[in-house]
C-alpha cells in the first residue's frame, strides 16, 4: 500500500472504532435502574416487584396492589434506556376477606358449667359457660358450639325467711375459642324473688331480644325442668324460687344473653 494512503486509513479507523464498540446499558444496569424506579414511584412503591433483564428484555414478577400499579411498572420498564421488550408477569392478589362482625342484638345462648345461687354466690364472683348454639353472620360461621364464655355475678342477695327479697343478676364479659379471647358486652340477666316467694325477673342493658333462662339444653340436663321464663320483650332469668327458696341456676342450665355491642372477629381461614 502506498504510504500516501496510510494517514487516511488511520483517520478512518479513529472515526469507525468508537461506533463499532459503542453499546447501551448492561442488563445489570437496566435491572438496578428499573428496580429503583419501581421502588420509589408513588404508584408502585408499596408493590413487591422483582426485575430481571437479559439482552435488553425485562421480565417483571411479583405482586402489585392494583391494576393501575401493574400498568405503571410496565411503563417504567419500557421507558428505560436499552430495553428492547418487557414481559409483565406481575399479579394483583385478591383482597383479603373482611373481618366477621357479630352485630349488637345477637342472642348468645350458653350452658353454665357450675351452679349459681342467690344464697351462696357473691357479687363479683366469676363463672364459666360454653356456647350452646352456633352463631353465623350472613351464612359465615362466627362463634362455634363449645366456645368458652366467662361471666360474673353482678348481684347476689339471699332471700330472708320473713321479709326481704332475694336477687341474682349475672352477665358475660369474655368469649374464647381458636386460641383467642375476646371482650364482649352483654345485658344483665336479673331475677328477684319477694319475701313471700313472688318472683319478678328482668333483663337489663339489652334490647327487645333480651336473654332468657331456657331450662336446660334440648334433650335434658340438670337445668331441664326449670321452665322457660320468657315474657313480653324482656328476657328473664329464674330458678326454682317458691316460698322461702332461693334463686338457683343449676349447672348445665341454658342462659341466653344479648350482645349490647358488636363483636369483631378475624375473617374465616381460606
Amino acid at each position: 500500500m502506498p504510504n500516501r494512503y496510510r494517514p487516511l486509513l488511520f483517520l478512518a479507523a479513529l472515526v469507525v472504532f468508537p461506533f463499532g464498540c459503542s453499546h447501551g446499558p448492561s442488563d445489570d444496569a437496566i435491572t438496578k435502574d428499573v428496580q429503583q424506579k419501581v421502588a420509589t414511584a408513588p404508584e408502585t412503591k408499596d408493590s413487591q416487584v422483582s426485575v430481571s433483564s437479559k439482552d435488553g428484555k425485562v421480565t417483571l414478577t411479583g405482586n402489585v396492589n392494583s391494576p393501575e400499579a401493574k400498568k405503571k411498572v410496565e411503563e417504567i420498564a419500557r421507558a428505560e434506556e436499552g430495553v428492547t421488550a418487557v414481559e409483565n408477569k406481575t399479579v394483583v392478589p385478591p383482597p383479603p376477606p373482611p373481618p366477621i362482625v357479630v352485630p349488637a342484638g345477637t342472642v348468645l345462648t350458653v350452658k353454665t358449667t357450675q351452679a349459681l345461687s342467690s344464697k351462696t354466690s357473691t357479687a363479683g364472683q366469676g363463672f364459666l359457660a360454653t356456647v350452646a348454639q352456633p352463631i353465623s353472620v350472613e351464612g359465615v360461621p362466627a362463634i362455634p358450639v363449645g366456645a368458652t364464655c366467662g361471666g360474673s355475678v353482678v348481684t347476689a342477695k339471699a332471700q330472708g325467711k320473713i321479709k326481704g327479697e332475694g336477687q341474682l343478676a349475672v352477665r358475660l364479659s369474655t368469649l374464647s375459642f381458636n386460641g383467642h379471647t375476646y371482650q364482649i358486652q352483654t345485658n344483665v340477666l336479673d331475677s328477684t324473688v319477694k319475701g313471700k316467694g313472688k318472683r319478678t325477673a328482668v333483663a337489663t342493658g339489652g334490647g327487645a331480644a333480651a336473654g332468657a333462662l331456657i331450662g336446660g339444653i334440648a334433650g335434658g340436663g340438670k337445668g331441664a325442668g326449670i321452665g322457660a321464663l320468657v315474657g313480653g320483650t324482656a328476657g328473664l332469668i329464674g330458678g326454682a324460687a317458691t316460698g322461702n327458696k332461693q334463686i338457683e341456676i343449676p349447672a348445665e342450665s341454658a342462659l341466653s344473653f344479648t350482645l349490647t355491642s358488636s363483636l369483631t372477629l378475624p375473617p374465616p381461614k381460606q
